[in-house]
């Protein structure tokens, strides 16, 4: 998820097409976005305040039901409207499997609850499942003294921040208490077998370890997960776990499996509401991120800046501290698009801080 909500203009959004309009699914509902589909809707306590999730109408082993696709973060609430959606949406069916795209709390925090509810297996990618399973181990939180000295390292290091960081260390067991102790693989372009329909998995690199989306192309439907969402754009971020990382041209390769999509596809996406203008959207954010690439560079052209220094330039309001760590992690993000790619040059100061500035030999 990403809290920062960058939004394009009147334009961008006119390229998109909205087919449900304004109509969301109420609180414990849910509705019916093409055949065998069904939209529900769900509160999150953040900025981005809600997330989207999914029911497919199934069959496996012979026995009718309903595939989940994401699950919320682990709280009273989320659990108190999946009571009202088993009372009102199945149809009086079960529950036969849970598919989660990705390991991020919105997305997996619930995932042990509806697993041991209805005694079936989860489904997720492999490298996802790993890093989720570090996390309620306590060891992968976004926060923690790794993570206050990574932020630190890349200008961040005001005493006031650092110990708030190093204080959140439990971030992620927090909304993700658990995880199943056993589930079922998924890789690129596996298919699936939901109902009487194929589902074709496609990786996505950048914002998660492993994303997958899921393509059924009879119904020509995507559900695009946290990789393709329609009004903001998707957080891209360097993480102190993988400090070298070049998130950025992970995420705009991924997206451009998107392109191969039948161009009416109707997009699902884990925030917003359901779109088409799937290939405008791909566009649009490669656009997006060549924009901040441009003004990253022209900023380290001027002086060698850190990533703290360049949220001004990124970022054009305030920041809460937990929206300073996602942009912190996006600013280092496009640094490294730009280091990796020789046009910046990395240099760490006496004062322990990386900065980035032109590479005279480009």
């Amino acid at each position: 998820m990403n809290p920062l909500e960058n939004q394009p203009s009147d334009e961008l959004e006119k390229q998109l097409h909205y087919p449900m309009g304004d109509v969301l699914p109420a609180p414990g509902t849910a509705l019916t976005v093409a055949p065998g589909i069904k939209w529900l809707r769900m509160p999150l306590p953040f900025a981005l305040n809600h997330i989207n999730l999914w029911l497919l109408r199934d069959e496996i082993d012979g026995r009718p039901g309903w595939s989940v696709v994401d699950c919320c973060i682990n709280s009273d609430a989320a659990r108190a409207q999946w009571e009202l959606i088993f009372a009102n949406a199945l149809e009086g069916l079960p529950i036969l499997r849970v598919i989660v795209t990705h390991m991020h709390p919105d997305h997996i925090g619930l995932a042990h609850w509806l697993c041991e509810r209805w005694q079936v297996r989860l489904w997720i990618s492999a490298t996802d499942f790993s890093i989720a399973r570090i996390g309620t181990q306590g060891a992968g939180g976004f926060g923690g003294d790794t993570a206050a000295a990574f932020f630190a390292a890349h200008g961040l290091n005001d005493p006031d921040s650092v110990e708030k960081i190093k204080q959140r260390g439990n971030y992620f067991i927090g909304l993700v208490p658990s995880v199943p102790r056993q589930y079922r693989r998924m890789m690129d372009s596996d298919t699936l077998m939901i109902g009487n329909r194929q589902w074709r998995c496609i990786s996505g690199y950048g914002h998660a370890p492993e994303h997958i989306a899921l393509h059924c192309e009879e119904l020509r439907v995507l559900i695009g997960g946290d990789m393709m969402l329609p009004r903001i754009s998707t957080n891209v971020s360097v993480y102190d776990q993988e400090p070298e990382s070049n998130p950025l041209k992970q995420f705009l390769e991924s997206i451009d499996k998107f392109r191969l999509l039948d161009a009416r596809t109707l997009t699902l996406p884990a925030h917003g509401k359901p779109f088409t203008g799937l290939h405008q959207r791909i566009q649009q954010l490669h656009d997006h991120h060549s924009d901040r690439l441009a003004e990253v560079l022209q900023a380290c052209s001027a002086e060698p800046c850190s990533a703290a220094e360049l949220l001004p330039v990124l970022f054009k309001r305030v920041l809460d501290l937990h929206q300073t760590t996602f942009a912190m992690g996006e600013s280092v993000a496009h640094l490294h698009a730009l280091w990796f790619d020789g046009r910046l040059q990395r240099t760490l100061g006496q004062d322990g801080i990386y900065r980035f500035g032109v590479n005279p030999g480009v």
